[in-house]
């Protein structure tokens, strides 16, 4: 939950498990059918550790060649991540569109700071553009080369976006990177599910209140 506050004229959202559902289990578990295969290969192979290197900036040409040298028997597995990775990125999470679209058509300025691969951005942007629209500007930290909850990263968005952080809502599912957020003052929510936002964004009056049946 955010602290009560006066005045929220901006809010950031994270895009990953709070937009869209990310999890690399949708990609495979169509390519390897046994459930304790698929575990390994997730938990062993193209790990989080691993992963993270995209979002801080590294190609995924190196480290591929890497992970593969170290696992040539997944070689292809390997592989269709960077190929097909956009397809673990889906389906949007239920209500986050509405309450983007309620946002918006408030006139409360929408930005957003994801830790994402700078090439995986561009095919997934691309395949979402009709959602982002209304995002006035989106940090990437692929493209930026540093990620969530780097101080760094915040203090970048804030002066990019033209925002105050005592005036600007951040919304993320990790608590590290809401607590990062209001080391800088920031106001922070952890995200758990559209319901218990649109409640919070309506106790900050930025949409209407929920009526009580």
């Amino acid at each position: 939950m955010t602290e009560a506050v006066a005045e929220v004229a901006a809010v950031i959202f994270d895009v990953g498990n709070v937009l869209y559902h990310w999890n690399p289990r949708i990609l495979y578990e169509r390519l390897i059918p046994d459930d304790q295969a698929l575990d390994a290969f997730l938990r062993d192979v193209v790990t989080a550790e691993w992963h993270f290197q995209h979002d801080a900036g590294r190609s995924f040409a190196k480290t591929s060649a890497e992970l593969i040298a170290r696992h040539p028997g997944h070689a292809e597995l390997i592989r269709l991540w960077g190929e097909r990775f956009i397809d673990s990125v889906t389906p949007m999470v239920d209500g986050m569109a509405q309450i983007v679209a309620d946002l918006h058509e408030g006139g409360i300025p929408l930005f957003a700071i994801t830790n994402f691969s700078a090439e995986f951005w561009q095919t997934f942007h691309a395949r979402e553009a009709a959602f982002f629209l209304p995002f006035r500007d989106i940090v990437v930290s692929g493209v930026e080369k540093m990620v969530k909850p780097d101080p760094a990263i915040f203090r970048l968005a804030l002066e990019r976006f033209g925002t105050v952080a005592g005036k600007t809502l951040f919304i993320d599912d990790r608590e590290e990177n809401v607590a990062g957020a209001r080391v800088l003052g920031m106001h922070g929510h952890l995200f758990r599910d559209a319901e218990t936002l649109r409640k919070e964004l309506a106790a900050l009056g930025l949409l209407p209140s929920i009526p009580v049946l």
